[in-house]
């Protein structure tokens, strides 16, 4: 009986995957929502690819069906199972869609259960991610700026066709944006994009960001197309970005650190984070106005201990009227671009809305 398979393009669609790859090559990069179930381990498939290329083809299978058998070959096919049993549109693929998820599909099939196989496997829907990233770049594209604290993520976030890069990145795009669980791989993160943005046929708003979003690079090819792309700008005023940056930097972070860490190692590791993050920019502040800065913000987080995030603002404010806001101005005017609206966080919701609405079917 022949063992179905799906086109690579398929993979874009959010089907749940199997990736039956050894875990080091799941570490290099993987697609959004894959589990890593694999057909070997790292030290079997690194033995099966001395036998390889020692012995060919023939003489690494041997290898292979003796190191995965009996209890460990049974293992394996019922992690398969319960994944599939879970979720039954379920998708498998390894490198190539050859040999290892083949023999996957033919176990699972074995033991009653049948699943397609992506065709070409991850290297063929490697393509498809770079193909579609690519496609967007030649699609309409408008960016939100604005000064910190605006909230332009939020707006992007409330579009059908905003696609949230910090969100893929996760990572807020400055010195303080670091996210307390690891950060993908770059590979990983264009897969994610690629994903997104194959929703997006007709075009998208993204938020203005810089080449890099932390350690990552946005493909070179959307971010050309970001930089000459029509700009709209939210304008608030600095109390009420204020509040929205101690929700963000503060409030949001403090929850995810206390969520995943405990009280205690949540705390120690977000007041790291913190002082790291102010330490980062000291050069550009200066000496005089970090030390300042730097005791501000250790009395906020005294405050902080007693349950008044608000005392956060204290360093908080002048950190955005003496650094960012005029960092950002100076950008502003070295563009040569004119923003086509500029308002306030509503208005420019409004303005996205219909500048994609408008965007041809």
């Amino acid at each position: 009986m022949s063992l179905p398979h799906l086109a690579p393009e398929m993979a874009l669609l959010e089907r749940p995957l199997i990736d039956v790859r050894a875990p080091v090559e799941f570490a290099r990069g993987a697609l959004p929502g894959a589990v890593n179930l694999p057909l070997m381990d790292d030290a079997e498939r690194h033995a099966v690819g001395i036998r390889y290329k020692e012995a060919g083809q023939g003489a690494a299978i041997a290898l292979g069906e003796r190191l995965v058998d009996g209890d460990l070959k049974a293992r394996r096919v019922a992690a398969w199972r319960a994944f599939a049993e879970r979720h039954p549109d379920a998708v498998i693929y390894c490198f190539r869609g050859g040999l290892r998820s083949r023999i996957a599909q033919q176990w699972l099939q074995e033991a009653g259960i049948t699943l397609p196989r992506i065709q070409g496997g991850w290297k063929a829907m490697r393509q498809c991610v770079n193909a579609e990233i690519e496609a967007a770049a030649a699609r309409p594209v408008l960016v939100v700026a604005g000064l910190t604290g605006c909230a332009k993520t939020e707006l992007v976030q409330s579009l059908d066709v905003g696609i949230d890069l910090e969100g893929h990145a996760r990572h807020k795009g400055s010195a303080f944006g670091r996210h307390p669980l690891q950060g993908p791989s770059q590979i990983d993160f264009e897969h994610a994009l690629g994903a997104a943005l194959s929703h997006a046929t007709h075009g998208c708003v993204v938020e203005d960001e810089s080449r890099m979003i932390g350690q990552l690079d946005i493909p070179l090819s959307f971010w050309q197309t970001m930089e000459t792309a029509p700009r709209i700008r939210v304008e608030m005023p600095l109390d009420w970005r204020l509040e929205q940056i101690r929700k963000d930097y503060i409030d949001t972070l403090w929850r995810t650190y206390r969520d995943h860490y405990g009280e205690w190692l949540g705390w120690s590791l977000m007041r790291k984070q913190l002082s790291s993050a102010l330490k980062r920019v000291r050069k550009r502040l200066g000496s005089a106005r970090f030390q300042r800065l730097q005791r501000l913000q250790a009395l906020a987080f005294r405050e902080h201990q007693r349950g008044n995030t608000q005392a956060h603002e204290a360093w908080l404010a002048p950190l955005m009227l003496e650094y960012y806001d005029p960092m950002y101005r100076y950008q502003l005017e070295q563009s040569p671009y004119e923003a086509l609206h500029v308002g306030d966080w509503e208005s420019c919701l409004a303005f996205a809305r219909d500048w994609s609405a408008a965007l041809p079917r």
